[in-house]
């Protein structure tokens, strides 16, 4: 498992975390998803082979953006 970053635009408060949260733990092999509004970071741990493609697709349908830092 490796650590990834990813910036996150358009989250303001809780609700916005838990959305991201909801959306990106559907992602297979993703874990220990943290997020917060307040940087605008999600940070996840996930098999070094994982492709990013899942994860922004999944912050998108939580209606939000994302690009991995």
């Amino acid at each position: 498992m490796s650590q990834r970053e990813y910036q996150v635009t358009g989250m303001t408060c809780g609700h916005c975390e838990l959305s991201v949260r909801e959306e990106v733990e559907q992602v297979a092999g993703v874990a220990d998803i943290r997020v917060s509004a307040t940087a605008g970071t999600l940070t996840i741990s996930a098999p070094a082979d994982l492709d990013d493609a899942g994860v922004l697709a999944a912050v998108e349908e939580a209606g939000y953006s994302a690009a991995r830092v």
